[in-house]
């Protein structure tokens, strides 16, 4: 029952659903309580504490972080990873930009650490860089990280790493067009040996709208078809729709666009998405007008307005 729910709070965490990982690592950390490992106890209260941390709850996270220390007694040193996760606490609470500072210093300290823990080292530090509006120092964390799960045979863990150098990158501007699409391709080529068809379909979804800031629309096209056949679930698969529709209005096929505006405006509608759904009309009125379908792009129009009203 502990080893699911970790299991799960783990998948919850890569999957960015931050709320859902903290209610399956506490309640593995509940369970754990009545447990006689001291081992165990500690594992829960530092997976909970770490997932507060991620989820932007400093203090909350060190609470159980420093918990998770505690309940080891005085036999041994605690874990890098726990090591790392109250620097990152304590940073966030305080004076944060130390906290890069202090991972560097952890992470070089030991040249025998095996690939996995350098690689999430790396990923904290990119995380302390992207919070300190570093993207730039952040994308070099998050390459280097997605080195270390190559080597370490971690290919999911190293397409998300890669998934969040391209974002970072994109944020910096201090990187060119050649150097995010090898990355980018880099990562669509690992996301075809990845079983979880939730994350690959986020991967591909976030490929696609990486594609999409480069100007790259066929790719990003591409990217989201493969997202949508990972069978996502309703909301996402609107936005995808959406997004399919918009990338084929960039490349000026305007026919093929109609279909995927239309299916992204009905499932948003059906949703109950108004703002969205007026987004979707308004693109589709743009393919009709350019398809010299006046009077459709008229009618687009009009339902983009009153769902535009009726969103405020």
């Amino acid at each position: 029952r502990i080893e699911g729910l970790t299991r799960a709070g783990h998948r919850a965490l890569v999957l960015g659903n931050g709320q859902e990982a903290v209610g399956c690592f506490r309640k593995a950390f509940v369970l754990s309580r009545s447990m006689v490992s001291p081992q165990l106890r500690s594992a829960c209260a530092f997976n909970l504490g770490a997932a507060y941390v991620e989820t932007g709850k400093p203090k909350k996270g060190l609470e159980f972080l420093l918990q998770s220390q505690s309940s080891l007694g005085g036999n041994g040193e605690p874990s890098r990873g726990l090591y790392f996760s109250i620097e990152a606490a304590r940073e966030g609470l305080q004076d944060f930009p130390k906290a890069p500072e202090h991972f560097g210093i952890a992470a070089d300290g030991d040249h025998a650490a095996q690939a996995g823990s350098r690689a999430r080292t790396r990923v904290r530090m990119g995380c302390c860089y992207l919070g300190m509006r570093e993207p730039a120092r952040a994308a070099r964390c998050f390459l280097d990280a997605a080195r270390c799960f190559a080597e370490a045979a971690s290919p999911e863990a190293a397409a998300v790493a890669l998934s969040r150098a391209s974002g970072s990158m994109l944020q910096s501007q201090g990187f060119g067009v050649a150097e995010i699409a090898a990355v980018l391709a880099q990562c669509r080529s690992l996301c075809g040996s990845i079983r979880d068809a939730a994350l690959r379909g986020k991967l591909y979804s976030d490929i696609g709208l990486s594609y999409s800031q480069l100007h790259i629309f066929t790719l990003a096209a591409e990217s989201f078809e493969r997202a949508l056949a990972s069978e996502p679930e309703q909301h996402r698969a609107a936005a995808l729709l959406q997004n399919m529709g918009a990338a084929h209005n960039a490349l000026g096929s305007f026919g093929t666009a109609l279909g995927w505006h239309q299916r992204a405006a009905a499932l948003h509608g059906a949703l109950g998405n108004r703002r969205a759904q007026g987004q979707c009309f308004g693109n589709l009125a743009y393919a009709c007008s350019r398809l010299g379908n006046h009077e459709a792009a008229a009618e687009s129009y009009l339902h983009a307005l009153q769902a535009f009203r009726d969103s405020g």
